[in-house]
């Protein structure tokens, strides 16, 4: 690994450069923590129309919806896994279920459905999911049993005809474009990898470019991603106890949100000013003597960090 500090270039491992980055150079956050106590708290989304983040519990089917004024929270439950929160532009939400889309009126409280893909699969659902500039739904899956090679990412136009971009997926899941709408970052988990590719908004076709980050096994496991107005990368890191910010020109990291809980798995930017991060995090895979040292995992965080995102894009059905 080719590190970058203060004070020039070195070759170190991994390990030892994170502990000297950790000493000399990252910032120092604080945070405020949401109780929700998720097993697998995911797909954070920021609803400037209500002034709210949205995240779910997967595998219990909980939807939560945080007002950031007033901080209440609100919590609703679905019979099924859920896994993404995304919104059309007439505000509803685009629900991932299982391995279906929905729409849900979030005033009627209605639940509409709208496609289906692999019912072949049972054993697979949806993971992550982000939208693009033109309004087209980007979505990945995986298997429950977490089967090498099992899962693929889909890209829904307004036809409502899921297309397959890749296959050969393990655990898809973060996913950002760059404000010129040229590169399309991706992650399969298990690669500990960020890829870049080569992005065209007019006909959504993506072809691989490079791989911009390699994530040292100190690290963890990348999960889901967010971009700042900069063009780096905020990886939530499952294992990694943190949100990491990349540099994915060069590969770089740049600084780390330290957490008190060991399995980060996603972040997005939100607020008035689009400057506050809010990160979920994991009970799963801690024994019950690392809940008790960990005590937080679970919970979501909210950060206000020294830069602004982006407002997420609305789904174009």
């Amino acid at each position: 690994m080719r590190c970058h500090f203060e004070g020039g270039t070195t070759e170190e491992s991994p390990r030892r450069f994170i502990k000297h980055l950790i000493e000399t150079t990252l910032k120092t956050y604080n945070y405020t923590s949401i109780p929700s106590q998720c097993f697998l708290g995911e797909g954070p989304y920021w609803h400037a129309g209500r002034q709210s983040f949205f995240w779910v519990d997967i595998e219990t089917g909980k939807l939560f919806e945080h007002h950031l004024e007033t901080a209440e929270t609100k919590t609703r439950i679905f019979p099924h896994r859920l896994a993404v929160v995304l919104e059309d532009k007439e505000g509803n939400l685009i629900l991932g279920l299982d391995r279906k889309l929905a729409r849900f009126n979030l005033e009627s409280e209605e639940l509409t459905w709208l496609f289906e893909v692999e019912p072949e699969l049972p054993l697979h659902r949806f993971n992550d999911g982000k939208v693009d500039s033109n309004g087209r739904v980007w979505i990945g899956t995986l298997s429950t049993l977490f089967t090498e090679g099992a899962g693929s990412l889909y890209c829904i136009e307004q036809d409502l005809k899921p297309q397959k971009k890749l296959t050969n997926l393990t655990i898809s899941n973060g996913m950002a474009w760059t404000e010129d709408n040229q590169t399309f970052y991706f992650i399969d988990t298990p690669t500990r990898q960020i890829k870049a590719f080569q992005f065209d908004l007019v006909s959504g076709e993506i072809e691989f470019a490079r791989v911009v980050v390699e994530i040292p096994e100190e690290l963890g496991f990348p999960d889901g991603m967010c971009i700042d107005q900069e063009g780096m990368l905020w990886v939530a890191h499952y294992g990694g106890s943190g949100v990491y910010r990349w540099n994915p020109n060069s590969g770089e990291l740049l600084d780390k949100i330290e957490l008190p809980v060991p399995h980060v798995t996603s972040c997005c930017f939100g607020g008035e000013n689009l400057d506050m991060l809010l990160i979920t995090t994991a009970q799963e895979n801690l024994s019950d003597i690392q809940l008790k040292e960990f005590p937080m995992s679970g919970d979501v965080f909210l950060v206000k960090a020294n830069m602004r995102g982006f407002q997420s894009k609305k789904a174009v059905f």
